[in-house]
């Protein structure tokens, strides 16, 4: 049994933080910047204990693990006023879920290392979902032997891990995945938006091209709450924007070129003016279905 700290109660973080307890039995402090969400976890679960403020978290911690907003706010929880890194202790590990800049992940890593602690960048796949099922994927920036160190207690909110490369890499690998799913999920859409305008037998279609080479998990788990217009099931299109942003800025760096990226970029831009920012990111058809009505 470890001493863990979990900064971040959100939508992810706070049933990753109830696996670290629940299935690994570890003494758990937590924090939220919302007092009351850390307090109302600590009821739910019976035990535990809440922080004022990251620092008084991770005081004393084996593992520190974190799953907050952007670069602004790992910044803030780690570095900034009553920040973690002021009190990790020296030895332990802080393992950082949060989708955020490689930059972010590099600077924080090498911070970490002056200070005499590590740093992994391990953002996460999965959705909501995923996190209360303990079956994300996670892909994992940093030093293999510190990577060995924190797998059995990322193993408790995770179906797949793996150590990507250095610092960094495990950001530039859930870059990679947004760009593959925004991808997918445009093509998606546009496929059942031709199926609902030619009056094809939509359940028919996608029983028979989803176990061929058009399959994949947005097909299985989506077609039907896309052709039905629900998008309550899932990550929310001001999420993607925000991870799309880091993708687009990461490839001015490197010198890619992400052309579909941008465009689906833009397309989720005009989700946000029709009022679905919350909506999850299948809503990419309800542009081209509203774009009918126009």
């Amino acid at each position: 049994m470890a001493k863990v700290a979990w900064i971040g109660l959100g939508v992810m973080g706070y049933p990753m933080a109830g696996h670290i307890l629940k299935k690994g039995g570890h003494d758990l402090v937590v924090y939220n910047r919302t007092n009351a969400k850390a307090q109302d976890w600590v009821a739910k679960h019976g035990k535990g204990r809440a922080a004022a403020t990251p620092a008084e978290a991770a005081d004393g911690a084996d593992f520190v693990f974190c799953c907050v907003g952007n670069d602004d706010d790992l910044r803030q929880v780690t570095i900034g006023s009553n920040g973690a890194f002021g009190s990790v202790k020296k030895g332990a590990v802080f393992v950082d879920n949060t989708t955020a800049s490689a930059n972010v992940a590099r600077e924080l890593h090498a911070a970490a290392k002056a200070k005499g602690f590590d740093f992994l960048d391990a953002p996460v796949s999965g959705g909501q979902a995923g996190a209360e099922g303990g079956v994300l994927t996670v892909m994992v920036g940093g030093d293999a032997g510190v990577f060995e160190r924190a797998k059995p207690v990322i193993a408790h909110y995770a179906r797949m891990m793996n150590l990507i490369g250095p610092a960094g890499a495990g950001q530039l690998a859930k870059m990679v995945n947004q760009i593959c799913i925004a991808g997918v999920v445009q093509g998606l859409a546009e496929g059942l938006h031709l199926a609902q305008k030619s009056g094809l037998d939509i359940p028919k279609v996608m029983e028979t091209i989803s176990k061929g080479a058009a399959q994949s998990w947005q097909m299985e788990n989506r077609w039907q709450t896309m052709s039905d217009g629900k998008f309550d099931f899932g990550f929310a299109v001001d999420w993607m924007r925000k991870d799309l942003g880091i993708c687009l800025d990461e490839a001015r760096r490197a010198g890619a070129s992400l052309p579909l990226t941008a465009l689906v970029d833009q397309f989720y831009s005009e989700v946000q003016r029709q009022g679905g920012s919350r909506w999850d990111t299948s809503s990419l058809i309800a542009r081209l279905n509203n774009a009918d009505k126009k």
